[in-house]
Formats: structure tokens, C-alpha cells, sequence
């Protein structure tokens, strides 16, 4: 009979994998038990060969069936160092097969960089890999690029990338994880890797990754929530449904720029939680009619096929431009523009080689905790800001950065009365940061009022998914 014959009729048989997967992983407890190496690879063969008889599995002519070998580089194997790296999506698709294998290896100046194997489910993109050579043994840093970008800020999928890094006997394994950047998301592409730098060492490690993912089913939402007292509407597009999460596109409406408006928690009809402060991509934003529009992408969760509607959880942080004052007026106040807060200077001296601003901060809430009064001196000592106010229009709105030698940044601050948030700031004027020729009368004092802003929690409201 013909050999192609029997492993095309072989391999259309239906292999159990739960029974696969129980003996392998029971086989791989008893392995971890072992004493020696050798011992070990024993144990481990037997258990595979355990499983295969389970599954009533026969070896033939001195091949293995090739459905049994898919089987077998599934979740045991390839799901096991998503475990090591804490990845269960990873996991989840090593088990329904949708993880890709790689086998893409280059060398350059004694380092080799191999890629394993990749997954795409929703706009998660992940790549293992493996470093080995001539590396000092430590920390691992990689200067890496994708679709042949060469810096930071022109690189998109650099945004929310985090990096899992395990030490081996003869190197490094590590995990590249990745949010999907653009707005449509392709269900197959290539994405080129290109890596610049290791430790130090230079090179030219490029590769083209495979990436593919199976067909997202997408629900039309389109529902809108205006809030009135804050000037702002959230309204959400449409939802995203992948094999293991889903995603959920939504845009932001604010009269100001800067204002953060986001979706922190989720639930399903049944309350469970899709999502709790999970992080957004940004797919774009532009200005219309004195409005800043932004359309994000947030993942969730998978979402049963029964539910029919979604409780969602927005908030609000306000934006705040700093406000300012020249120092020739010995006592002012510095009010926020779009909240209850001032500051309430009552002295300004000069002594010696320091200014002290003497103050009260007002607007407050009342007996605040020793963690939050702790945290309230500390942001002090970065909100106040000495400019010499012929530099004070160098200062870039987009890009705030002091002007060098014309400014100082930092203060000490000391309390004087808790119950009345008295405090004074102390500026070193001889100090590392100086403004030249400094004087009262040509300085300007600066507050930014936004970190002691608090995240708002807005009214929740429920979106259709039975349509």
C-alpha cells in the first residue's frame, strides 16, 4: 500500500486533545520529579508514548502521525512559556492552535537572535524569541524597530509596548508585546523587526514576522452619552470580537484640548468585569469647530455570545494651563481656571542666597490622610516654577521645558500649618538650576495646578449589543 496513502487516510483521524493534553502534562509532573537528565528524557518519551496509546494511536513504517504532532507542539510545549511569561491569551491560543511557529535564527558579532513563534487575537500582537552569545549575563536591552522605522517617535507600535524578559543556561528567552496601532486591523500581514542594538553590541538582526489572526466579527454599537456639566461626549463605535478578547473603538469629545476622557471599568448584564483601567491606543484626533475629537481603541475581555447589553464606567480628568505672577507684588493670589483651587501667597523674601514663598493652599478637601497630605507636599515641590520673564514666551505649550539657565524647577517645602494647609516653598537660587542675574522684579512666579486634579467619575450608561 502506498506510504503517502496511509499518512493522508492516518491523518484525517479525529485526535482527543483534552486526553492528549492531561497525559502530557501528567507525564511532565512525573518528569519534574527526576533526578538526572537522563532520567528525565526517559520519562518524557514515555509519557508521549503514553498519550499516543490512549488515543489508540499506532506508529507506522517509522513515521508519526502528523496530526498527533500538531497536537503535541501545542499548549504542553508552546503554552508552557506563555506561562513562564504570565501570558494567558497566549496559553489560550497555544491550545486552539492559533499561535504561529517561527524559525527565523541570524547571528551578527557572536550574538544569535531567534524567533519562536508569534500570536495576533484582537489588537494584541505578541513575538517570543531567544538571544544567545556573546552577551554579558544581567539585564537585556534591545534597540528595535518595526516596519523599518529608525526612531522612537516615528515608531507607532512602540506606544504601550512591553517587553518579558527570562534568563536561560545559554541566554535570554523574551516576550515582545504589542498593541496593533492603526485604526483597521488587517487579519494577515508581515511586520518587519528590525533590531539595532543588544547590550551594547551592535548589528543588523531583520526579520519579516508573519502575522495572522482568524476573522473578527464585529458589532455596530453606535451610541452617544453627552454630559452636560462637563462639556464632553463619549460615544462608542463599535465592538470588536476576536477568538480569545475583544476590543472596543470609542471617540471623545471636549471643548479642551488636554482633557483626558476615558472608559475605566465595563461590566455584562450578569456583572462581570470586562476590563478594569486597561490602557487605550490612540487612532486619531482632530479639531473641528473648536472641539478635540480622539478615537481610541481599548481591550475587553471575550464577551459571551448571550449577552445583550454592556454597563459602562467613564471619567474625566481636566486639563489645566499653568498660571502665573511677577514677583514685584509681595502677596496675590494664583487662582485655578477650572476648579475651586488658589493659592493664597502672603509673603515673598529674599534671603540670601533663597526665596521663600510663604502660602496657603486653598480649595482643598478637609483632614486629608497622612498618605494624601504626604503626596500633596511632595507635588509642591514640583508645581512651583521660577522664570525669568524676559525666557517666559521661549516655554512651548506643546513641549513645556524651562528654559536653561533662566529658571529654577524644584523647591523644599516646609509646613507651617497643617489644619490651614500653610506652607513655604524654598527656592535655592545658587544652586545646579540658576537664573542669571536673578531679581524680583524680573521674575515670574509659575503654578501648574494639574496634579492636584483628581480623576472624576462620570454617570455609567448601557450600550445594545442585541442588534
Amino acid at each position: 500500500m502506498d506510504n503517502k496513502y496511509i499518512k493522508s487516510s492516518i491523518n484525517k483521524i479525529e485526535v482527543p486533545k483534552e486526553d492528549v493534553f492531561n497525559a502530557i502534562d501528567e507525564g511532565i509532573k512525573r518528569e519534574s520529579q527526576t533526578k538526572t537528565k537522563k532520567s528525565t528524557k526517559k520519562k518524557l518519551i514515555i509519557s508521549c508514548v503514553a498519550a499516543a496509546s490512549i488515543c489508540g494511536i499506532t506508529f507506522l513504517s517509522g513515521f508519526f502521525i502528523p496530526s498527533m504532532n500538531q497536537v503535541l507542539a501545542s499548549a504542553p510545549f508552546i503554552g508552557r512559556i506563555y506561562e513562564e511569561f504570565g501570558d494567558n491569551l497566549g496559553v489560550e491560543l497555544a491550545k486552539d492552535e492559533l499561535v504561529t511557529e517561527l524559525d527565523e535564527e541570524i547571528t551578527q558579532n557572536g550574538v544569535t537572535v531567534k524567533l519562536k513563534n508569534a500570536y495576533f487575537d484582537g489588537d494584541n500582537v505578541s513575538i517570543i524569541g531567544h538571544v544567545s552569545g556573546n552577551i554579558e549575563k544581567g539585564e537585556l536591552h534591545f534597540d528595535v524597530n518595526f516596519e523599518n522605522n529608525k526612531g522612537d517617535k516615528e515608531d507607532s507600535w512602540l506606544n504601550n509596548m512591553s517587553t518579558g524578559i527570562h534568563e536561560s543556561e545559554d541566554g535570554y528567552d523574551f516576550q515582545w508585546k504589542l498593541k496593533y496601532p492603526y485604526g483597521e486591523i488587517k487579519e494577515d500581514f508581515t511586520l518587519p523587526v528590525s533590531i539595532h542594538n543588544i547590550n551594547g553590541i551592535k548589528g543588523n538582526w531583520s526579520f519579516d514576522v508573519p502575522i495572522k489572526q482568524d476573522i473578527n466579527k464585529t458589532l455596530m454599537v453606535n451610541k452617544s452619552k453627552f454630559y452636560k456639566d462637563e462639556e464632553i461626549k463619549i460615544k462608542i463605535d463599535e465592538i470588536n470580537v476576536a477568538r480569545e478578547t475583544s476590543n472596543m473603538i470609542f471617540e471623545t469629545v471636549s471643548k479642551y484640548k488636554n482633557d483626558y476622557i476615558d472608559i475605566y471599568k465595563a461590566e455584562d448584564e450578569n456583572g462581570n468585569e470586562l476590563f478594569n483601567y486597561k490602557n487605550n491606543t490612540k487612532l486619531s484626533t482632530l479639531v473641528k469647530e473648536d472641539n478635540h475629537y480622539n478615537i481610541y481603541r481599548k481591550n475587553i475581555n471575550k464577551i459571551d455570545k448571550d449577552i445583550k447589553s454592556i454597563k459602562l464606567y467613564p471619567s474625566l480628568l481636566i486639563s489645566e494651563t499653568p498660571v502665573q505672577e511677577t514677583l514685584n507684588k509681595r502677596s496675590f493670589i494664583l487662582e485655578s481656571k477650572r476648579t475651586d483651587f488658589k493659592i493664597k501667597v502672603k509673603n515673598i523674601t529674599e534671603e540670601g542666597n533663597t526665596l521663600i514663598v510663604d502660602y496657603n493652599f486653598k480649595g482643598l478637601k478637609e483632614n486629608l490622610s497622612k498618605d494624601k497630605f504626604d503626596i500633596l507636599a511632595h507635588n509642591l515641590s514640583y508645581s512651583f516654577s521660577l522664570v525669568d520673564k524676559d525666557f517666559i514666551n521661549d516655554i512651548d505649550p506643546e513641549n513645556p521645558f524651562l528654559p536653561k539657565g533662566h529658571s529654577i524647577s524644584r523647591n523644599n517645602v516646609k509646613l507651617i500649618d497643617k489644619d490651614n494647609y500653610h506652607f513655604q516653598s524654598v527656592f535655592e537660587l545658587d544652586g545646579e538650576e540658576k537664573i542669571e542675574d536673578f531679581s524680583l522684579e524680573n521674575t515670574i512666579l509659575r503654578f501648574d495646578f494639574t496634579s492636584f486634579i483628581e480623576n472624576k467619575k462620570l454617570e455609567p450608561f448601557t450600550i445594545d449589543l442585541s442588534k
